[in-house]
């Protein structure tokens, strides 16, 4: 359980049974004083057969309003045997996201940790560096990720291509999490909302982003000033070769 700045409410997201086959799952409950609580509500995010444990579920620290889950899938048919998941959900909803749904943290080399519930994470993911973010094991290891690195859009040798949503942003500048490769980079453009590029921020305005920062700000012919654009409706359409896409933002 946890204060959600998005909610402005207590958030507790605990261990319930699904019906009739009983397998170990979560719901989620609110509360405005930690004493009455909402009805709990089933969130259900188990495949068919798989029991989760201890969800952890918990506020991003780098974007409060979308939270993530470590849970614990537990392998009744295997001995018992435990490995860790990777889901999200965002404030106020009441589904987790499985777009992936393989294992996040797999039990490794370790013999022990193929035992009977062995894997377990602490409270989520922290920050311990400027570039750095922490799990930390009931073993006592602790894994390290390159902060917003849960995942990414990869492109290989071949270019790819990344086209979002429509959306309206507020802030004056796009900053990107991305590493690419010696001869790879990254490059964005700025669609208005019937899908032609807007003038001044086509991809062939792009300056491209080669290296590896947690914060890039991008840049079109040398500004990177989106205040004319912002509050628009717009798509972005990055365009990647031989790079990983972590994360995006506006910023002031």
């Amino acid at each position: 359980s946890f204060w959600s700045e998005a909610e402005e409410r207590y958030v507790a997201y605990f261990r319930t049974f699904t019906e009739p086959d009983r397998l170990r799952s979560i719901s989620r409950a609110t509360s405005e004083d930690f004493r009455e609580w909402s009805e709990p509500v089933a969130m259900t995010p188990n495949r068919p057969g798989e029991h989760l444990y201890t969800n952890q579920t918990h506020p991003y620290f780098r974007a409060p309003h979308i939270y993530v889950a470590l849970p614990t899938r537990f392998a009744p048919d295997r001995g018992d045997s435990t490995d860790v998941l990777f889901m999200s959900t965002r404030a106020g909803s009441t589904e987790y996201d499985r777009s992936f749904k393989e294992a996040f943290i797999r039990p490794g080399l370790d013999p022990e940790r193929w035992g009977n519930r062995s894997n377990y994470t602490a409270l989520n993911v922290v920050p311990t560096g400027p570039e750095e973010m922490s799990i930390y094991h009931r073993s006592g290891h602790r894994y390290v990720l390159r902060t917003d690195g849960f995942i990414s859009i990869n492109a290989g040798i071949e270019e790819g291509e990344l086209l979002t949503k429509r959306l309206r942003f507020s802030g004056e500048a796009l900053q990107i999490n991305f590493s690419s490769s010696a001869v790879g980079s990254v490059r964005a453009e700025i669609l208005d909302a019937e899908g032609a590029p807007i003038n001044g921020y086509s991809l062939a305005d792009c300056d491209p982003a080669v290296g590896d920062a947690i914060e890039h700000t991008m840049s079109w012919n040398g500004s990177n000033n989106l205040s004319g654009v912002a509050g628009e409706p717009v798509r972005l359409r990055f365009v990647m070769e031989e790079a990983d896409l972590y994360s995006m933002r506006f910023a002031p």
